[in-house]
């Protein structure tokens, strides 16, 4: 069944009931797109809702466990990106992958340059066909200047001339204007309607609802994995659209309990770092939950890293419970009271190759040693404490942490650095990649901490975790804090348009 428009031309490519499972996750259960020719067509969907899957699975990378896939019509079944390509299918990346050493024209024709009559590589009809493809898309790039130190803007052009040069007519633009000016915005979508005016099909996907109704056609919402509905950008509205993307039940997975607020324990004032964030002004009661919510790329992780000092900050100030920190110095922060459960469990949070028992006393190694040796009998008994408090679910504290699940590796974390009985513990997406049951376990933990008076710094990709854990939720986009919102009023539609919306030049100071 189609879900274009009536009297809509025949779809360049359609994929319906795409489903994709990697073990037990289920990264696609629904995936439908259809793309028309000479149309713009914003796929839309939170993080996690699916979209990379459905990208890759056109792109070839992956191979869908059911579903029909056709284009032109005709069922594909691609196994490689070669067979992508092959279908006239091109992906434009947010960071495109050029060879730095080799000149444009070289990066867009690799591996089918044009040859002479003796066969070897004709360098002046390789220029001259990357000229064609340049005016074509009324850009003036040199073909002969080397890649390296080109704008990302002046990549995704070479990117598309390329895709053009091999007569692609589906082109997926996956999140092309993350990192690019206005100017530069402007410019792109300049080429990608004259694209569209010649017959190809765009697939666009952003979370940007003013380039997504100022550029696109139709567009696609997904959730969960799941295909959710398509709508004419024309009739349709940001309100709405958002409505689809977030609507879910919260209540269940979230046992938030009431805390006591008591006095301001994080005071984060005027934090900046040149090209990464800047004027960022937050603070966290003691027994407060705040959420830091925002899109990926929006500058939660770094101004964690820079609070807890792992990375440094050009201007602003950092104070815990009326201590200025020392930039710059973790040690420093853990003194002072800091705990960090960072994104990345594994790289960041464990030593996979150390056992239970070790990763979970690595942060009181100092007060477990005398003389520079570490007291085996007081470390067991601190993590079999530990191990109990959080209900740690292994076999022995001596398996290595990597037998762990996921879920009791994040427990292994969380309990690490509540050994050190903080005052503020910053939690870095608590629960990625854990299963649904771990996850309520997660939250029921965190809210217990606060309960006991301990402050949470929350960062989410997750805007349901978000809404049902945070008494208060502050939303960054670019770099800037767009919003503070109290529990009340922090519903899905007002955090996604503030973590859409364009951060504005001067912010209230009103923290």
């Amino acid at each position: 069944m189609s879900i274009a428009p009536p009297n809509a031309p025949a779809p360049l490519l359609s994929l319906r009931g795409a489903a994709k499972t990697f073990g037990p996750v289920v990264a696609l259960a629904d995936g439908t797109i259809e793309l028309l020719p000479g149309e713009i067509h914003a796929l839309v969907g939170e993080n996690g809702a699916g979209k990379s899957t459905l990208v890759k699975i056109l792109a070839g990378l992956h191979h869908p466990d059911a579903g029909d896939f056709l284009v032109d019509g005709a069922p594909v079944a691609f196994r490689t990106v070669a067979d992508s390509k092959a279908a006239g299918i091109s992906v434009i990346y947010q960071e495109p992958t050029l060879f730095p050493d080799l000149t444009v024209a070289e990066n867009i024709f690799i591996g089918r340059q044009p040859r002479g009559r003796l066969g070897l590589i004709s360098r002046a009809a390789m220029r001259r066909e990357a000229m064609a493809l340049f005016e074509r898309l009324g850009v003036p790039i040199d073909p002969d200047r080397p890649a390296e130190g080109l704008s990302i803007a002046d990549q995704q052009i070479i990117e598309i001339a390329k895709a053009i040069s091999i007569d692609a007519r589906i082109l997926i633009m996956d999140e092309p204007t993350a990192a690019l000016s206005g100017v530069e915005v402007e410019r792109l979508f300049t080429v990608a309607r004259s694209l569209r005016d010649t017959g190809a099909g765009i697939l666009f996907i952003s979370h940007r609802f003013d380039e997504i109704f100022a550029l696109t056609n139709r567009i696609t919402v997904m959730r969960d994995g799941r295909y959710i509905g398509t709508h004419d950008t024309a009739a349709a509205t940001v309100d709405g659209i958002v409505r689809e993307m977030v609507g879910r039940d919260i209540d269940q997975l979230f046992p938030k309990q009431d805390a006591t607020i008591g006095e301001v324990v994080l005071d984060v004032s005027g934090l900046s770092r040149r090209g990464v964030f800047r004027d960022v002004d937050l603070q966290v009661r003691a027994g407060e939950i705040v959420g830091l919510a925002g899109l990926v790329g929006a500058g939660r992780t770094e101004v964690a890293r820079a609070i807890f000092g792992i990375d440094p900050y050009d201007t602003g100030s950092v104070t815990l419970s009326g201590a200025r920190l020392k930039p710059g110095n973790p040690q420093a922060a853990i003194d002072t009271g800091i705990g960090f459960v960072p994104e990345d469990r594994r790289k960041q949070g464990l030593v996979m190759d150390l056992s239970v028992g070790r990763n979970l006393t690595l942060t009181l190694r100092n007060t477990l040693s005398r003389a520079g040796i570490i007291d085996t009998a007081a470390e067991r008994r601190a993590a079999d404490t530990w191990s109990q408090r959080l209900q740690v679910k292994t076999g022995s504290a001596e398996f290595a942490v990597s037998t762990l699940s996921g879920g009791n590796q994040q427990k292994v974390v969380l309990a690490k650095w509540l050994a050190t009985e903080p005052r503020l513990l910053i939690v870095d997406e608590p629960t990625r990649g854990i299963d649904v049951g771990t996850k309520a376990e997660v939250h029921r933990l965190i809210s217990d901490l606060a309960a006991r008076g301990i402050a949470i710094l929350m960062i989410s990709s997750e805007l349901p975790e978000v809404l049902g854990m945070a008494d208060r939720v502050v939303v960054m986009r670019e770099g800037r804090v767009t919003a503070r919102l109290d529990r009340a009023d922090a519903t899905p539609e007002n955090v996604m348009l503030a973590a859409t919306a364009e951060p504005a030049p001067m912010l209230e100071d009103t923290k």
